[in-house]
């Protein structure tokens, strides 16, 4: 099942959209009635449905809105090499503030304090019910689905900075979309690729992961408690590169979806 969130092209911008189902084609859109009935999908239950739109109608919006977004550095092997870097011993984690979160087809903005901001492919986790030191064994019964996010990152200011919540935390650096896809079989067996401009630049597989899906669950949720929408963004591979005004940058991650984002 692939869930998103939506609005009416012509409503106004404080509209806060609606959740909906995606038909199997691709081309309608069923409203859920409540919600917040789509967290309780990993309870069993069918969200109930009360209008069908066709997709070209609506807006698509950030599939949810996180309270936070917890984001792991340095977690595929081939960009440790990239970095000249030894593997880590634990995950690196740090936040990103939900005001950085756009969806599929919005700008990514440069911010003119920064003169390289770079794109970074990533599979991103989406946390379906409330989490707080889970069990290993335990983690699949706390993901709703997956989807593609850009951990969008101002470069030259990483590395002035050495923390990163400045680099890493303009306002646009967290696209997140298109849609949730709950059906995902292995996510540690997913193709990853990132284009820009249609051009090939990141290529690997989840399998490259340093730190497992379940082993990131655990160990995030020993340090913090994880809310339903929260988002767990896994890394990115080798390959990453700046972006530019101009620029269209697409995620493409198998069986999950493509993300797509312009640059301005």
């Amino acid at each position: 099942m692939k869930i998103g969130r939506f609005k009416e092209e012509k409503s106004g911008i404080d509209n806060p959209g609606f959740f909906g189902i995606i038909s199997k084609d691709g081309e309608s859109v069923s409203k859920i009635s409540e919600k917040d009935e789509i967290f309780k999908i990993l309870e069993g239950f069918t969200p109930g449905v009360d209008f069908i739109y066709k997709i070209s109608q609506l807006k698509i919006l950030p599939p949810v809105l996180p309270s936070k977004i917890v984001a792991i550095g340095l977690n595929y092997k081939d960009h440790a090499v990239e970095m000249n870097k030894k593997l880590p011993e634990e995950p690196l984690i740090f936040l990103k503030p939900s005001s950085a979160v756009i969806g599929h087809l919005d700008y990514i903005e440069i911010p003119g304090i920064s003169k390289r901001v770079d794109y970074e492919s990533e599979l991103a986790v989406v946390i379906g019910k409330r989490a707080k030191k889970v069990k290993r064994h335990e983690v699949s019964h706390y993901i709703i689905g997956y989807t593609c996010m850009n951990d969008v990152t101002a470069r030259d200011l990483q590395t002035k900075d050495v923390q990163y919540s400045r680099a890493k935390g303009f306002d646009t650096f967290a696209p997140l979309g298109p849609f949730i896809e709950t059906e995902v079989k292995d996510p540690g067996s997913l193709a990853i690729k990132g284009f820009l401009n249609g051009e090939l630049k990141q290529k690997s597989s989840t399998s490259n992961l340093i730190f497992d899906i379940s082993f990131l669950v655990e160990f995030i949720s020993n340090v913090m408690t994880l809310l339903p929408g929260d988002i767990i963004a896994t890394g990115t591979p080798s390959g990453i590169g700046p972006l530019n005004a101009g620029d269209k940058f697409e995620i493409e991650i198998e069986n999950v979806g493509k993300l797509t984002n312009y640059v301005r």
